[in-house]
């Protein structure tokens, strides 16, 4: 095997989910050039290397031209005496009669009826959710793993929203961002070729090709840079108020917790069942609380109001509320008046976008992604700086 270093080893090789279980699907945000390719082609060879005759594994790659690059690195890197290379069909057919493919994404109807007992998606945020969707369908009988790498490349893609999903914690996905620097930390990029690439691109270009950050496509309502601006490190001070976003499932309980300059101080975040759940909030709530006591969430706050000494309020959502919530963090936001920590947190608020509908224009999380983190934060925000009969008023 050749040298790998170790966040490239871990993000390819020993990718877990977020109950530290192996990840049948491995979602890779990375630099260029910073060795992601490299790292799946030995990850895909050793996959095919335990394989049997007969058994595919194929290469995805945005258009044919990349898929030979890769068929012509693995070539020279492999052993010649482990392989049988057939250059008109890009496949390399190995001692035990496992078969590599390399495949191009440009026509998803040509990719399906296979079984494939392991992949590689290269470059995925330039390649169509068609084919993507192609894929996982040639995985299902083998229920192989894949490795889903590539550059960010802006955030209205399948690709970004997948490693959103990923990096949240759902069940058999791993997540893994590698930078630039992390490239450079590991001897594999030099960092004067990167400053140099730093001086000569334009600043959201080069977040996205060597830091591996997302550019803002159409606007997000909290603003990209603000929500960067506001990025520190957990504060030691002791909490002046949390929020409580509810859920037992699919979603997440989030409690968010504020000292008296609006730092986050605390956080917690957690599925389980309702009664476990309310003696994990009043276990962690040393101050007063905002609590989601919208549908199932109302019994749960009576609960916690008869058990919590008077340290819990409710505040019911719905579009109007919703949105008056939102739009009070993101000025807070923007004006700096409240920090938190990379993690979770940010990467909820920097998915969020506009949605447009009959009732005019608000703040969401896309489909298929949270926003525990982000109401769990606005509750926290608005119980330390409004007092409770204007919180009441703007329930109604």
């Amino acid at each position: 095997r050749p040298k790998l270093y170790p966040k490239q080893f871990a993000a390819i090789f020993e990718a877990r989910d977020y109950l530290g279980r192996p990840a049948r699907y491995g979602v890779i945000e990375a630099s260029t050039k910073s060795g992601k390719t490299v790292g799946c082609m030995v990850w895909l060879a050793e996959q095919a290397m335990a394989g049997r005759a007969g058994w595919n594994y194929w290469w995805l790659a945005p258009v044919a031209g990349q898929a030979e690059i890769a068929f012509r690195r693995l070539q020279r890197g492999l052993p010649r005496h482990v392989f049988r290379a057939n250059r008109s069909r890009l496949t390399l057919t190995l001692a035990n009669g496992a078969v590599i493919w390399f495949k191009t994404a440009e026509k998803p109807d040509s990719l399906y009826g296979e079984d494939v007992h392991a992949a590689v998606i290269d470059e995925a945020s330039r390649c169509r959710v068609e084919s993507w969707h192609a894929l996982r369908s040639t995985l299902t009988a083998t229920r192989g793993p894949v490795r889903i790498i590539g550059n960010v490349s802006g955030r209205r893609n399948w690709a970004y929203r997948l490693a959103r999903r990923a990096e949240a914690g759902e069940p058999g996905m791993a997540y893994a961002r590698i930078t630039a620097h992390d490239a450079v930390a590991a001897g594999v990029l030099d960092a004067a070729e990167i400053e140099d690439a730093r001086r000569q691109l334009p600043d959201n270009v080069f977040r996205e090709l060597y830091l591996a950050e997302a550019s803002d496509d159409d606007g997000s309502p909290f603003g990209l840079a603000a929500v960067r601006a506001c990025v520190r490190d957990m504060s030691a001070a002791p909490a002046a108020a949390w929020g409580w976003d509810l859920a037992k499932s699919v979603d997440w309980t989030v409690g968010v917790a504020l000292d008296t300059d609006a730092a986050v101080c605390g956080f917690a975040r957690f599925q389980v069942s309702w009664a476990e759940t309310k003696q994990r909030i009043l276990a962690a709530t040393d101050a007063p609380a905002l609590v989601d006591s919208t549908g199932v969430g109302d019994p749960v706050l009576e609960d916690l109001q008869r058990d919590g000494d008077g340290r819990f309020t409710g505040f019911k959502f719905h579009q109007t509320s919703k949105q008056r919530l939102m739009e009070s963090l993101a000025v807070a936001i923007q004006q700096t008046r409240i920090t938190f920590p990379k993690g979770p947190i940010v990467s909820e608020l920097e998915n969020f976008e506009f949605q447009y509908g009959a009732g005019g224009v608000r703040y969401a999380a896309p489909p298929g992604l949270h926003d525990d983190c982000v109401i769990a934060l606005a509750l926290a925000f608005t119980k330390l700086t409004r007092p409770a009969r204007d919180i009441r008023v703007r329930e109604l």
